[in-house]
């Protein structure tokens, strides 16, 4: 039926897909402070984090046709994802429309979002200075600032959005402190 040299080739290539075992240890290396900086890009609703660069609206509109109108559509409605203008007010009502403008409480979160995941589907390619232009341009769509205003890292933090109080913690979560 099967030759010995047969059974020992089987042999073999069947210990070879046994699963062996892995300890943490046994893998990369510890992070440096170079690897760190390239993920640690956050930026906290306070502005903490927030990079060097501005950009205006008007720029902005350019970018956005560019890069975000086949989704999100001309102006920022009308496309196969999310909408992005309008709504505000409607949060409470029985037809609530979540955009920018009505639902998001921090321009800052809006940058993190936009310089993390977007465009689709490159998201991160964008410049520091494209990423403040788009969050002016979508910013000034749903009237929040001026197409002419500058955004940066000094002005971003300050702008009040429709719904910055309308995030409110249930009750059971009130009372817990950071032990920061």
């Amino acid at each position: 039926m099967f030759s010995n040299k047969t059974l020992i080739v089987l042999g073999i290539f069947s210990s070879s897909l046994m699963p062996v075992a892995a300890y943490p240890y046994d893998f990369g290396r510890p992070a440096t402070p170079e690897d760190i900086k390239v993920w640690d890009i956050d930026i906290r609703p306070d502005g903490a984090g927030l990079p060097e660069g501005s950009g205006t609206g008007e720029r902005g509109m350019a970018i956005y046709e560019e890069n975000c109108a086949a989704c999100h559509g001309s102006n920022g409605q009308g496309g196969i994802k999310d909408r992005l203008v309008g709504g505000i007010g409607t949060l409470a009502s029985d037809n609530p429309v979540k955009t920018v403008g009505s639902y998001w409480p921090y321009a800052t979160t809006l940058f993190d979002y936009v310089r993390r995941a977007m465009p689709y589907p490159a998201p991160g390619t964008l410049s520091d200075d494209d990423t403040y232009a788009l969050v002016a341009y979508m910013l000034s769509l749903n009237g929040i600032v001026s197409m002419d205003t500058k955004l940066d890292k000094g002005n971003l933090p300050g702008i009040k959005m429709p719904n910055r109080d309308g995030f409110i913690p249930e009750p059971e979560f009130r009372s817990i402190k950071n032990s920061r």
